[in-house]
């Protein structure tokens, strides 16, 4: 059997972003060619005493119609109150951020360990679970408002724009606990209506978000 070659110069591989070596038209050449998703940056909300962070569809370049995926981070999330006053929400809207009381059903469950090496857990909590609510979703309970304290994680939605299909939503967040603890939370769920996503809000249950960042990518 006949081997091939390649010569040097026939290469086309110029360095991309979510790109790989994939064969071009010229069957004796390669090129950079697509081999997954990319992640678009689309805003950043830094919080400074922040009521709320919202994130609007037109609004400050935000798009939740381009994309099929959505990815929020949430950087060193700081709250004003500790305890059981810091937890952590979210909701979405249907009207432009007007109201944020799109119907859910969801999940929460999440996974506690002290610093003093006592009370290591995992549980599903049915106090933050919903089934076809109107309310915030709790992303995580009882964070630390000391210095130090603060939480971390993400966020995914899935297509916000259907107009057919429910939109499901994944959350993952680690915080430093009251006690003081490490404490993870995951949350799964789907926003139960047809109508379009077109804005999320952020908040604690009470007082401020004292400082952190949330970006909103997009994924190809």
């Amino acid at each position: 059997m006949a081997l091939s070659k390649l010569t040097y110069n026939s290469l086309n591989v110029t360095a991309a972003a979510s790109k790989g070596i994939g064969f071009d038209s010229d069957p004796d050449a390669l090129q950079a060619d697509y081999v997954g998703g990319s992640m678009v940056f689309i805003s950043k909300l830094t919080a400074s005493t922040s009521s709320t962070l919202s994130f609007v569809h037109g609004a400050s370049d935000v798009d939740f119609s381009t994309y099929k995926e959505y990815l929020f981070t949430f950087k060193n999330i700081h709250s004003s109150d500790g305890g059981t006053d810091a937890h952590f929400l979210f909701n979405g809207s249907i009207d432009a951020g007007s109201n944020y009381t799109a119907t859910k059903t969801s999940t929460h469950f999440n996974y506690y360990h002290g610093e003093d090496g006592a009370d290591g857990e995992m549980a599903y909590r049915t106090n933050a679970d919903f089934a076809q609510s109107t309310a915030f979703v709790t992303l995580t309970v009882n964070g630390n408002n000391d210095n130090d304290g603060n939480m971390g994680g993400w966020l995914r939605l899935f297509n916000p724009s259907s107009t057919t299909f429910v939109k499901h939503f994944m959350a993952v967040t680690n915080t430093m606990h009251a006690q003081p603890a490490n404490q993870g939370c995951q949350v799964a769920g789907y926003f139960n209506t047809t109508s379009d996503i077109d804005a999320i809000q952020f908040k604690m249950v009470t007082g401020t978000i004292d400082a952190g960042d949330i970006c909103l990518y997009g994924i190809n």
